[in-house]
Parts: C-alpha cells; sequence; structure tokens
C-alpha cells in the first residue's frame, strides 16, 4: 500500500509541473470549475478578499495567519510587476486593518525565474511596505535548483529588514549546514518536510531519517533561540516537539494548512501553544492542488467527493 501511495504521490507531483496539463485544465469549461471545487477544501478562493476575510475569521479565534498570493514560475516581466502589486495592495488592505500578521511569497513569483535582481528588487519593495505596517513576509522554499539564489537574497533582504523570514526544507541533505549560518540572521525560519520531487542523491525519502533530520533543525534553532514555525502535520513530530518542551519557547510556533488536520492544531491552541494558519488565495491554485494530493494520496477520495457534492462544513471548523 505504502508503495501504491509512493507511485501516486511521485505521479502527481509531475502532473503538477506539466504546463500542457496545466494549460489544457486552466482553458477548459468543463474541467476548470469541477477542480476549483476540489481546491477550495485547500484555497480560500481566487481574490484577496476571499482570502482576507478567512483571515479575520481565524484570527478572532486566536491563531495567527499567514496569507499568500499563489503562484510561481512567473515567466514576464510584465507580470512580475503586477503579482508585485497585488502583494503590495494584499499588504495595503492587511495594514488597513491592523492585521499585523504574515505574507508568504515565492521569489519566482515577482521574478526569479527571470533574474535573481528583479526578484530582490521586487522583494524590497514589498518588505519595505510590510514592514511599515509590522507585517512580517516569509519568502517560501522552490525546488533544490532555487535553493542558492532563494537564500542569497534573502541574506541581502533580511538585512536590511529583519521582518523577512525564510523556509528550510528537512528532506534537502544541505539543510543541515545551511541552517548553521542562517541562525546568525534575524528573520523566522520556518522548517517544512519539502513538497518538491528531489533526487535521492541530494534528498532524503520520508522515513524515521527525515523525521530526525527534522527534529534536528528544530533542535537547532530553539537551542539558538531563534524564531522558528514548526510547519508539519506529522504527529509524531508534533508530539516529540511537545516532550521536549519546545513549543513553550516563546520564539516557537506551529503552522497548518488550510484546510488539512483543523482539528490537530485547534488542539494545540487550547492548550495554550501559539499557532499559526497557512491560507492562500488566487487563480493559480492547481499546483498548490495538486501538491496536498500527493503529500496524501487519500485525499484524491476527499477531492472526488468535493466534486461531485462539496461539502466544507468540516474544513473550516477552527
Amino acid at each position: 500500500m505504502k508503495t501504491q501511495e509512493s507511485q501516486v504521490s511521485q505521479a502527481l507531483k509531475s502532473i503538477a509541473r506539466n504546463q500542457h496539463i496545466k494549460s489544457y485544465i486552466q482553458q477548459s469549461n468543463e474541467l476548470y470549475p469541477l477542480l476549483l471545487k476540489a481546491a477550495k477544501r485547500f484555497v480560500t478562493g481566487e481574490n484577496k478578499q476571499d482570502g482576507i476575510e478567512i483571515a479575520k475569521e481565524l484570527i478572532s479565534k486566536g491563531y495567527f495567519i499567514s496569507l499568500e498570493y499563489i503562484g510561481e514560475n512567473t515567466a514576464e516581466l510584465e507580470d512580475c510587476i503586477k503579482v508585485k502589486e497585488e502583494f503590495l495592495n494584499l499588504i495595503e488592505k492587511m495594514g488597513s486593518m491592523s492585521m499585523k500578521q504574515t505574507v508568504s511569497l515565492d521569489l519566482s513569483h515577482i521574478g526569479l525565474s527571470l533574474n535573481p535582481d528583479i526578484a530582490y528588487k521586487h522583494l524590497l519593495e514589498i518588505a519595505e511596505k510590510a514592514n511599515q505596517y509590522g507585517i512580517t513576509l516569509m519568502i517560501s522554499m522552490e525546488e533544490s535548483s532555487k535553493t542558492d539564489d532563494i537564500l542569497d537574497i534573502y541574506k541581502k533582504a533580511t538585512k536590511q529588514y529583519p521582518n523577512v523570514g525564510i523556509t528550510l526544507q528537512a528532506h534537502l541533505y544541505r539543510s543541515s549546514d545551511d541552517i548553521k549560518e542562517l541562525i546568525y540572521y534575524p528573520g523566522r525560519i520556518r522548517v517544512v518536510k519539502g513538497a518538491y520531487e528531489e533526487s535521492a542523491e541530494i534528498s532524503i525519502a520520508r522515513s524515521e531519517e527525515l523525521t530526525e533530520r527534522y527534529l534536528s533543525l528544530v533542535d537547532t534553532l530553539v537551542a539558538a533561540n531563534h524564531p522558528v514555525s514548526i510547519a508539519t502535520h506529522d504527529e509524531v513530530i508534533i508530539q516529540e516537539l511537545l516532550h521536549r518542551k519546545h513549543a513553550q519557547q516563546p520564539n516557537v510556533e506551529f503552522e497548518m494548512l488550510y484546510g488539512i488536520r483543523s482539528d490537530l492544531i485547534w488542539d494545540l491552541k487550547e492548550k495554550g501553544y501559539q499557532t499559526k494558519v497557512y491560507l492562500t488565495y488566487g487563480k493559480e491554485w492547481y499546483l498548490y492542488l495538486c501538491h496536498r494530493l500527493a503529500e496524501y494520496p487519500p485525499n484524491i477520495y476527499t477531492a472526488i467527493s468535493d466534486i461531485v457534492q462539496p461539502d466544507l462544513t468540516d474544513k473550516i471548523s477552527y
């Protein structure tokens, strides 16, 4: 069964990267609305107000939130500028509501796929606007081929704007070395397992070894008294970190994706731990949906159910 799930997971990750399939779905009057029904379990909606409304609801219940205008690998400069403007507008809107929370973004969404200098320039504009309103920026991690550029841009940006954080993927072997340097930068570090398909030469498959690597990264950050987001739904990892009393540290928070294990993050919040819900909005939900299904292939059954008879009452029972 595990082998079958692994094969399905790899297939979904491959499909997610297929631009032909993506374009076909986006242009299909039949498939697009059907898959959107499945995506709405994990994505707040297609526009900024959708994300803002759910963010307000979650904040009122005691959660922190991280909100992202979803997308990556933007190929045209004009589109990169439009994306940058969307982030600036999002931050302006959040600032006007005194919503001092987190905004997440992929650097390839704002220019990295064209030129690292473009992404850096746009990031500084966004970071300046966020800094004005007391908002944190969190840079997401992407495929390993982009890791060096992403870390270089982060290191330069966070020296000017300490409100900028970075994501580390535990499944990459290099992360154990990267963290030794990153703890000397001020930005919060979000630790994830890693959603991208990478070669066995540079990454660890889902296993006890990966669990231990994840725990080791968090150990390092907590020992350094560095702000950390524990971004996982893995109950084994969560329980072990609770046993180690890491979550009692003021700089430590648990972060989970919207629509996944709302019961688990609710329980952590009720026990007094800092909790954050990661929200996304936008029309580029196709890749995000494929990743959520790839992480846990049985979600395909739920996706089919949502398509046939949407019922999202369990999704937002935070």
